[in-house]
């Protein structure tokens, strides 16, 4: 497949000063082992069961006192998970599709193709009150394994998916640098929605008079937006890195672009360790801001709030963080 950069002049990056002033809110938070690497993001039940997702493609359950249980293998890369009110749990594998994990480990495929092309990136999800599977596939180019090509190229081919209870599934939204992170607000009107590769979440409205529209909700954010989850009245937004100059510098550059995308993986573009996970309130004012600049939670794709404590999960580490919030 031919690398086909798309210019695109991006903002300046805001400094991390002021309401994104560095702090050790996150480097002060309690490590939950997992017995693997690169537990993407957590989802957690009622009794504070943590489930999530590896490397290996174990999905995994914690028990609140941190004892680990692997539930069942998707044999792919699990990244967003979603607890059904029926007690299974919807899984994006980003090698297999939208799939359907029951607590006695059997995995079934409910979606892992569209108008007869394979979904090549399934990522994050979120459920509606009727049973609506809300859901991202990042890239119809590039498959997690190349996804900084994704973002490099910026050609904008991720899409959000609805696939309602009668089995119909359905694109509202397309054209999306690198569809990431969904979540949806309590009143059920508003699907928000990341595009990682324009730093930026977006709103896509369910109900009322602009219903079935699309807009820039959190532009210009300080760095590579992941996962999204919506709890305790606030929209949780992890950045996966803090914005890179050197990758700014070569977006409004396609040649630059082609040279890096000939780089071997090792030398192209890597997340800087440098947790961030910032709260948004649903007026797009900031309420928290959680980081960690010693490199310790790092990688942050996925943040879930439950009963005064925010659980963070990273691309890469072998272990979840939990902060006690105020």
């Amino acid at each position: 497949m031919r690398f086909e950069p798309r210019p695109w002049n991006p903002p300046p990056a805001p400094p991390l000063e002021g309401p994104y002033e560095p702090n050790d809110r996150l480097a002060a938070a309690e490590l939950v082992p997992t017995p693997g690497n690169g537990p993407e993001d957590p989802a957690v039940d009622d009794a504070g069961v943590v489930y999530t997702g590896l490397v290996d493609g174990t999905i995994l359950a914690v028990s609140p006192t941190g004892n680990p249980e692997a539930l069942a293998n998707t044999r792919g890369r699990p990244l967003g998970i979603e607890v059904h009110p029926e007690g299974w749990l919807v899984v994006c594998d980003a090698d297999r599709g939208l799939l359907r994990v029951t607590r006695d480990g059997d995995v079934e495929t409910l979606v892992d193709a569209f108008e007869g092309r394979r979904l090549l990136f399934t990522n994050n999800a979120t459920l509606g009150p009727d049973g609506t599977i809300y859901f991202t596939d990042s890239s119809q180019r590039y498959t997690i394994h190349d996804y900084v090509d994704d973002l490099l190229e910026h050609s904008g081919t991720g899409r959000l998916f609805a696939l309602h209870p009668d089995g119909e599934l359905e694109v509202l939204v397309d054209g999306l640098q690198f569809a990431n992170g969904v979540a949806l607000s309590d009143d059920a009107t508003t699907l928000w929605v990341v595009e990682t590769g324009r730093y930026l979440v977006g709103r896509y409205h369910l109900a009322g008079p602009r219903a079935g529209t699309y807009e820039p909700f959190l532009e210009n954010l300080p760095g590579f937006p992941d996962n999204l989850s919506f709890g305790g009245g606030i929209l949780w937004v992890p950045l996966a890195s803090p914005r890179q100059p050197l990758v700014d510098k070569m977006m409004p550059r396609p040649w630059l672009r082609r040279l890096a995308h000939r780089l071997p993986a090792s030398l192209k573009p890597k997340p800087v360790r440098h947790g961030i996970v910032l709260g948004f309130r649903p007026d797009g004012t900031l309420a928290h801001n959680l980081q960690d600049t010693t490199g310790t939670v790092a990688v942050t794709t996925g943040a879930r709030y439950h009963d005064g404590r925010l659980v963070v999960g990273s691309l890469v580490d072998p272990h979840l963080a939990v902060v006690t919030l105020d």
